[in-house]
């Protein structure tokens, strides 16, 4: 039987909030798969969308549903579409690339200058079915559970940043424990890295940080937590900075941890501009900055689909809370208090 609507979480109005709308059923056009969603998860993106700030002003267009990170079943595919066939499990790349702009033709795809967010430029995952091209689906190895799937997308942020360099063996700070810093957590003590410092100010996501596996966890409120660190190492610092906060005093204090001809990965995103002493603490310490954007398409996939099959990367800590779509409102109010990992919100009740 042919299903004709469905429920979505929808941006209704350029406004703060959301609501649940009956919405027709995407159909499958030439070249796309639609995916019967079976779970997804907020982002921190989202959070922006529901409270309706000046960068959601600036680039969304409402009416849209929004959502971004999900995994689910293949419901029917395009004209065109042979690599995917109905029940097949599948998580998706949301960032759809133009692939003719200079990026996308030097094979840098995830720096695409005519991106396209599915979520944020056109109808999203928060829904019973959301449609995408067949390009961007990533089929899932069975050992996979849906849970670590619907996070692949921001999984691959993660791994993006951990692996942008070398780091078996390594040293390592994470500032910032949010929920791509605490997969960078994970994923940097899958690939062997020696001892992980964290900073965070949250207590529950301080308690997370060290379920995830970092060595020692510290508050930058209590004391000098850069001080420590390199004290820690002996008076080198870390050989590799992960800056996932986003907050210019975090960044500051991260480099101040970094080793002379360290690296640096950045993919915090500063709500305003950051003062660096660029001096000291990049061209006199001979520091390597990476600015990381999204995952490299399909690299980073290629790479977090291999650590998850293989199950040495281990998430769990970050699934405390599975809420019905209905329930939006308290999944947004969980992660807005700072008391939750990653929600997932569930279409149908049940994972």
């Amino acid at each position: 039987m042919t299903i004709a609507t469905m429920q979505a979480l929808r941006k209704p109005r350029p406004e703060p909030g959301a609501q649940i709308e009956s919405v027709p059923v995407p159909a499958a056009r030439p070249g796309e798969v639609v995916v019967r969603v079976r779970a997804a998860s907020i982002c921190g993106t989202d959070l922006h969308i529901y409270h309706w700030d000046a960068w959601s002003a600036s680039r969304l267009r409402p009416p849209l549903t929004f959502g971004h990170e999900f995994c689910g079943v293949v419901e029917s595919a395009g004209e065109g579409v042979t690599r995917f066939e109905r029940g097949d499990r599948v998580t998706a790349e949301m960032h759809v690339a133009c692939g003719h702009c200079r990026p996308c033709r030097a094979g840098q795809q995830h720096v695409c200058q005519n991106v396209r967010i599915l979520g944020i430029d056109q109808d999203g995952c928060f829904a019973e079915f959301v449609s995408v091209p067949a390009t961007n689906l990533w089929k899932l190895d069975a050992t996979i559970p849906d849970r670590y799937a619907a996070i692949m997308d921001p999984l691959g942020n993660a791994v993006h940043s951990v692996l942008a360099g070398p780091i078996a063996g390594a040293t390592v700070a994470v500032t910032g424990c949010g929920p791509i810093g605490l997969m960078s957590i994970a994923v940097a003590k899958a690939c062997g890295c020696s001892t992980l410092y964290a900073t965070e100010i949250s207590p529950h996501r301080a308690k997370l940080a060290q379920e995830m596996g970092a060595d020692l966890v510290l508050n930058p409120r209590e004391g000098d937590a850069a001080a420590r660190v390199v004290s820690e190492t002996a008076g080198a610092g870390v050989d590799v900075l992960l800056e996932m906060s986003g907050n210019p005093a975090a960044i500051r204090q991260g480099f101040e941890m970094l080793r002379p001809g360290g690296r640096a990965s950045l993919l915090g995103i500063p709500s305003e501009p950051v003062t660096l002493d660029l001096l000291r603490d990049v061209i006199f310490k001979g520091a390597t900055v990476l600015g990381i954007y999204g995952r490299r398409m399909f690299e980073t996939w290629l790479q977090m689909d291999a650590l998850l099959r293989d199950g040495r990367l281990k998430l769990d800590p970050l699934f405390k809370e599975r809420l019905r779509l209905c329930d939006y409102t308290r999944a947004f109010e969980l992660l807005e208090q700072g008391a939750a990992g990653k929600v997932l919100l569930v279409p149908n009740g049940a994972e």
